[in-house]
């Protein structure tokens, strides 16, 4: 898909359209009309009609917002391709792997059961650019610039992709190295009641290994409730209970992954990537010995990676900044501190279970514990990050109070240490990152910022 015109986007964010499911913008109405302009813009210049590939994950919502979709694209003349629930991932590659004209997922990611959000993925695999995104939220706004509605024998049709989780699971077991596998390996794996309820255990006792799968019950209304990645205690308690070698937790749609070692002890997407990075440079496989994350990646891992000649550029939060970052770049290992991580060699976007098999391919492979491993990868700098939800949403730089306090602690922090401000992409809140080396006082100092923000913003009730 290419974009004919750039313009303001509003409906689209970080990563897609996401917000309170059957409430505006979320709602089937909406869906409808996205459905009609990416099947527009996905089937300019075609000589067919375009085949739309369409996934979600375990919301209840998702019947709702599917529907609408699938009904937008066959009022275009559109093919549909229902995958069903799988990973985000999933989505992408199937989208390349069945040729299909455009993908589109139906998920809030890790956002709690009520919301529900959409992202669009071009014929290529990768989300799509800013422009082409305008471009749709144009179309949406001014139908008329669709022209005429099909009819009779050009209106299109909606089939169940039966074989989509197969078809992803074969996928993802070939990026696991061939000459190894995980006989003799006790994971312990947590899918959050989302995406990955079914795909994510046959993964890993495909290769070989002994699995103990939890989150993997889902309801329709409980994903991501006190499982997967943004609640890996459950899988810790596994892990220690188990004797695992390693946990991985999965957020709702599987797009990113949160590694437990095997003392039950937290390894993050900055952990990973320094392992990743040290491996794939000893191997020559390190594109221009680079690895690109965001801002919010602890400074631990910078020195890190320099001391072995390798260096880290930052981009803004977002998974889809890293991709961007990564193709014009020319690297291939990228990722996020809250585990996205994206090995362009594999995958056109972050991939959780991706990951944890590059993670548990580094443990066969040398024999040795991943608490040893992760430990030896970086050392990490104190790191406080808080979130608080305001009842508006001020510009930073009208924000006289928080302005004035965040100049007194970077005036402190001095080059021992980072600080960031900024607004979710995703949720109605303000976030806030203080690091450095002595880790109650960049406590106090977060609390002071978030004091700050209350004073220039009431807090939301």
């Amino acid at each position: 898909m290419t974009a004919t015109r750039p313009a303001p986007r509003s409906l689209f964010g970080t990563d897609g359209i996401r917000a309170v499911a059957n409430v505006h913008p979320m709602t089937p109405e909406l869906a409808l009309a996205l459905g009609r302009a990416v099947t527009f813009v996905a089937g300019r210049g075609l000589h067919h009609a375009p085949r739309i590939l369409i996934g979600k994950d375990t919301r209840l919502s998702g019947y709702m917002i599917e529907t609408a979709i699938a009904s937008g694209v066959t009022s275009m003349g559109g093919r549909v391709l229902l995958c069903g629930p799988v990973p985000t991932p999933a989505v992408a590659h199937l989208t390349t792997s069945m040729r299909a004209d455009a993908g589109i997922v139906i998920s809030a990611s890790h956002n709690p059961f009520p919301d529900n959000g959409i992202k669009v993925f071009g014929a290529d695999g990768f989300k799509l650019p800013d422009a082409t995104e305008a471009e749709v939220e144009l179309l949406i706004k001014e139908p008329e610039r669709l022209g005429e509605r099909h009819t009779g024998p050009a209106v299109g049709r909606a089939e169940k992709l039966e074989d989509a989780r197969g078809r992803y699971v074969a996928f993802v077991k070939n990026t696991f190295p061939r000459d190894l596998t995980l006989d003799g390996i006790r994971v312990v794996v947590d899918a959050a009641h989302g995406a990955a309820y079914r795909v994510a255990p046959l993964v890993f006792s495909e290769l070989g290994a002994s699995v103990r799968a939890i989150g993997v019950r889902p309801n329709g209304v409980n994903i991501n409730r006190e499982a997967g990645a943004l609640h890996p205690d459950n899988a810790r308690a596994e892990v220690v209970k188990r004797s695992a070698q390693i946990g991985i937790a999965l957020d709702g749609d599987a797009d990113r992954v949160i590694v437990i070692d095997e003392k039950g002890q937290v390894v993050d997407g900055d952990a990973v990537m320094a392992m990743c990075a040290s491996r794939m440079k000893h191997d020559g496989e390190l594109r221009g010995d680079t690895v690109v994350a965001t801002v919010m990646s602890n400074l631990g891992l910078e020195r890190s990676l320099a001391a072995q000649g390798i260096r880290l550029h930052r981009t803004a939060v977002g998974d889809r900044n890293v991709v961007a970052a990564m193709r014009e770049g020319g690297f291939n290992l990228g990722g996020e501190q809250s585990g996205h991580l994206i090995f362009l060699d594999h995958a056109s976007t972050g991939d959780g279970l991706i990951g944890a098999l590059q993670v548990l391919a580094l443990v066969v492979r040398t024999g040795r514990p991943l608490s040893e491993l992760s430990r030896e990868a970086m050392d990490r700098v104190p790191q406080v990050t808080e979130s608080v939800a305001l009842s508006g949403r001020l510009p930073l730089e009208e924000m006289a109070a928080l302005q004035r306090t965040s100049a007194r602690v970077r005036e402190a922090l001095g080059k021992e240490g980072r600080l960031l401000v900024r607004w979710s992409g995703t949720e109605p809140k303000l976030r806030l990152m203080v690091e450095g080396p002595d880790e109650e006082q960049i406590r106090g100092w977060a609390q002071e910022l978030i004091a700050a923000a209350e004073r220039d913003v009431p807090p939301a009730v």
